[in-house]
């Protein structure tokens, strides 16, 4: 709706609130100016937020603007309040993307697609808006946001995220303590409390139309705290002989709970028929005036009926009449009788869409109807197949309460439950679970309900308990669902090689071998992730040589497989295998496979994961600029997601490759915060690998070694073989030679069964450093022939310096300085300053001149803009992009305007070379 339409009123003088008019002054200036904002107002009911919308509103006559108002009655329907703020903008959908266009007809039921994320609903909402405000600056007030369904409050916090330079600005209101306010804890927001002393004083002084007492007006703001609404209710309602001082004033004051009883009484004395169109009002969108009148019609209500509520203060008077304040339908809701509300929600029955009679029939029946279960239950499945996975849920719990049989109660709570994972809404699964388990009387169901759990301890990262909690579910199980029971044994695989040696009540051998033993290979799509869990359950329970064979085959399968299209891939999975057959490009072309499939569906929190992952890959390659923006990607993907990000711990490889040691160091603590908190047991393995590699960098030996026996010692799962060469290396520096067999043993053992490049090559590297003769020439030369095979530049140039350092204490000085500086050249070029420094120092004492190198400037460009340039080099569109990164046009072409300026270009072909100019290495 269009807000200035809904207001038709005289207001009140507006008094104080000089903070948050001026916030929402600068809100509108940076719309104004081309930019985009975001402001939340929480405060308790009556405080005044409403007010600031309308005060904005006021001052933005320049702009357009639209406003919702979440209505309590409509919180279960999905997508039911993004509909209305963009359904004046619908005609733009056929110029949408057409991935976008899909998701917002589904998610609408404009059409029959199917669903997608719902952040890629999200991106085509902030794509549409950003659309429509190019022509005219917009400005998107949002009223009691505790009211939204789930869905569009996601989809309208990951629209406030996203917003750059859109020419947009969005202003949300809502009540304090709610928790429809979750979704934009992570915004910008101001609380409203109540007005000071003074400016309460002058609201109710203009408020009052006679003689107000100065005693009795202190007292008033006193009491009320100050509370705007409650200040003028008292001013109109209170008697003169009160407001005079000549009778005492009421006990209490009606403020807070009272204020909204105030409300009641008032409405309570209308004609019926005006308290039954009330609540009509109160039930149905002020936007939708057509259901209300049709209901009305039904009701046998006509447009007088809404004479009286005017004349008393209830409904405001202007082109559509509504309620004065959010307050007054809440009061109206709350107020009406159970069977008021059942003849109301039998009037919206008989007279709305088939997604909404169900649940209006179920309101308006008194007790258990399975009839209307069942309608409930198909209403469900309209719900998913458009991706409204929270009115899914709610429809469904709706369905359960109102079935009489308790089995398929029971299962109706599971599917309830199992829609509010879809959905993210972890804390709504529990209870539900707990309805449902008395009634599960059949091995099927609590294996079911048991997965659910399991389900939600994986997401909240904490994999302790879950694979015993699968085992028992799968012993219940028996043979009664092998399908069932594969997926329990899968899913507790995956919880072991997370949870490591932390788990509780087995162990992952113990999970391993279970796995192993009940799979068999059957006819799956190429890209189904069980024969890769598979292989990892070999693998772990009956050795490498067992599982190596099993485990490449998993990789080429799903690197031969196309389009990746489960969306329950594991990238993390897929990194441990790759590392633990140091199949490098594997890893690569399945996790890319991963960001591809993840951004094309818009599963931004997938494609997070899967970028991290990604990100190790051009580290081992060198790439640590490319490394880099992944990083930036994923945590701006996070943060898009609504999840925060506990320090840059994922950064902890390239913190170590570079140097930064105070970085390394808090990434290392935040990391075994979490492996003992959360019992993320991967997280050893990270640390060890980064720290170990620092430290090798700086010659400190032993401090290495510490690191990775420790995990060498805790290695029952596939936690250390890429660390193996590190083990080698440290053991024989640092004087423990006993340290250096133990890891050269198991190399030997599985660099051969992998018989990837990368294996080999280290496998001959650490055979040098192992040699006490003259082999270890060519085994160096080994190494660096196979190595040159694979994407692994930092291991090249590893086993460069490591040759160098050789060839130097054989005194072969003119052969040292060609591997020396070839280690160097490459080392310093990444920025890989501990082995940098390593390398140089050998070639000081070849007697060869190497000067410290620097970076070149790399022009100032965030790293927002240099991700866009690279981006915009490698010849993508703007749109192309903004579909991408999850931005719109407008931002793509504001940061390319930037990056032009910075770069002193004036077209797209000169960013490629521009930026390669700028990460030149020069000596320092």
């Amino acid at each position: 709706m269009v807000w200035s339409q809904a207001h038709g009123s005289a207001e009140p003088p507006m008094v104080g609130r000089d903070d948050e008019r001026a916030a929402i002054g600068k809100l509108i200036a940076s719309v104004r100016d081309g930019f985009s904002a975001v402001l939340v107002l929480n405060g308790d009911a009556g405080v005044g937020k409403s007010r600031l919308l309308r005060y904005a509103a006021e001052s933005a006559p320049d702009l357009a603007v639209v406003g919702l108002v979440g209505v309590e009655a409509e919180t279960r329907l999905g997508y039911g309040a993004l509909h209305r703020l963009l359904r004046p903008h619908l005609d733009r959908l056929p110029l949408l993307p057409q991935r976008q266009r899909d998701a917002l007809n589904a998610a609408l039921g404009l059409t029959a697609a199917p669903p997608s994320d719902r952040h890629l609903v999200g991106l085509a909402a902030l794509t549409l808006l950003s659309d429509a405000a190019t022509a005219t600056p917009m400005l998107c007030l949002v009223d009691d946001v505790q009211w939204l369904d789930r869905e569009s409050a996601e989809t309208l916090a990951f629209v406030a995220r996203r917003l750059y330079a859109d020419c947009l600005g969005l202003l949300f209101a809502g009540r304090e303590g709610n928790s429809g306010l979750d979704v934009f804890g992570d915004l910008p927001a101001l609380r409203l409390a109540g007005l000071a002393r003074a400016e309460a004083r002058a609201l109710l002084t203009a408020g009052v139309q006679g003689h107000l007492d100065q005693e009795v007006a202190e007292q008033l703001v006193a009491g009320t705290g100050g509370n705007p609404l409650a200040l003028l209710e008292l001013a109109v309602n209170l008697p003169s002989e009160q407001l005079a001082g000549v009778t005492p004033l009421p006990e209490p004051l009606p403020v807070n709970r009272q204020l909204e009883e105030h409300f009641r009484r008032t409405a309570a004395r209308l004609p019926a028929d005006t308290q039954t169109l009330l609540l009509l009002m109160a039930m149905t969108p002020t936007d939708d005036q057509a259901a209300l009148w049709r209901a009305a019609g039904t009701l046998g209500l006509s447009v007088r009926a809404a004479r009286p509520a005017v004349a008393a203060g209830i409904l405001s008077r202007g082109t559509i009449a509504e309620f004065r304040h959010p307050l007054i339908r809440s009061a109206v809701h709350s107020a009406a009788s159970a069977q008021e509300l059942r003849r109301v929600q039998a009037a919206l029955a008989a007279t709305s869409a088939p997604e909404r009679r169900a649940w209006h029939l179920a309101e308006a029946v008194d007790g258990p109807d399975d009839t209307v279960a069942e309608e409930l239950e198909a209403a469900s499945e309209l719900a998913q197949a458009r991706g409204k996975y929270s009115e899914q849920a709610l429809v469904l719990t709706r369905s359960a309460e109102m079935t009489t049989h308790p089995g398929k109660r029971a299962d109706r709570y599971l599917d309830a439950a199992a829609a509010h994972l879809a959905s993210g809404n972890l804390a709504a699964v529990q209870p539900l679970l707990e309805l449902a388990t008395p009634a599960l009387t059949g091995p099927v169901g609590r294996a079911r309900a048991t997965r659910l759990r399991a389900a939600v301890e994986m997401v909240r990262a904490r994999p302790r308990e879950v694979p015993a909690m699968l085992l028992d579910a799968v012993a219940d199980l028996g043979t009664v669902d092998p399908g069932a029971n594969w997926d329990l044994l899968r899913e507790a695989t995956h919880a072991a090689i997370i949870g490591g040696r932390t788990i509780t009540g087995t162990t992952p051998r113990e999970v391993a071998k279970i796995a192993a033993d009940s799979w068999h290979d059957a006819e799956l799509p190429p890209w189904s992730p069980d024969p890769l869990m598979a292989a990892l359950a070999r693998l772990i329970a009956y050795g490498y040589a067992e599982g190596a064979g099993p485990l490449a085959a998993a990789l080429a399968r799903l690197r031969n497989a196309g389009p990746l299209q489960d969306p329950n891939m594991f990238s993390t999975m897929i990194s441990i295998a790759g590392d633990e057959l140091w199949d490098i490009e594997a890893k690569r072309e399945i996790l890319e496979k991963l960001v591809t499939a993840d951004r094309e569906r818009g599963a931004v929190l997938g494609l997070s994961i899967a970028l991290v992952a990604l990100s190790t890959v051009e580290i081992w390659d060198g790439r640590f600029a490319v490394a880099e923006r992944c990083f930036n990607e994923a945590d701006d993907y996070m943060a898009a997601a609504g999840f925060s990000v506990a320090g840059d711990f994922h950064r902890a490889l390239l913190y170590a490759w570079t140097g930064q040691e105070a970085e390394l160091r808090a990434a290392v603590a935040t990391m075994r915060v979490l492996s003992e908190e959360l019992g993320l047991a991967t997280n050893w393995r990270w640390i060890a690998q980064s720290v170990s590699i620092y430290e090798i960098g700086r010659g400190r030996y032993q401090q290495a070694l510490d690191v990775l026996l420790m995990v060498f010692d805790n290695h029952p799962l596939i936690l250390g073989d890429i660390n193996l060469g590190g083990m080698v290396e440290a053991g024989l520096r640092a004087g423990y030679r006993e340290a250096a067999d133990l890891a050269m043993q198991r190399l030997e053992e599985r660099a051969p069964l992998a018989g990837t490049p990368w294996a080999l090559g280290l496998l001959a590297r650490c055979r040098a450093l192992m040699a006490d003769d003259d082999r270890a020439e060519q085994l160096y030369q080994e190494s660096i022939a196979q190595l040159e095979k694979a994407p692994v530049a930092v291991e090249l140039a590893w086993s460069r310096l490591l040759f160098g350092e050789w060839l130097r204490r054989r005194r072969r000085r003119a052969d040292a300085r060609i591997q020396l500086r070839a280690a160097y050249e490459s080392f310093s070029s990444w920025g890989a300053g501990p082995f940098a420094e390593r390398a140089r120092a050998e070639l000081l004492a070849t007697g060869e001149t190497a000067r410290r190198r620097t970076v070149a400037s790399r022009l100032d460009l965030t790293p927002q803009e240099r991700h866009v340039a690279t981006l915009a080099a490698s010849g993508l569109t703007n749109a192309e992009i903004a579909g991408q990164l999850f931005v719109t046009t407008s931002t793509i072409e504001f940061h390319l305007s930037r990056v032009f300026r910075k770069l002193g270009i004036t077209s797209r072909k000169q960013i490629g070379a521009r930026l390669r100019e700028s990460a030149v290495v020069r000596p320092g």
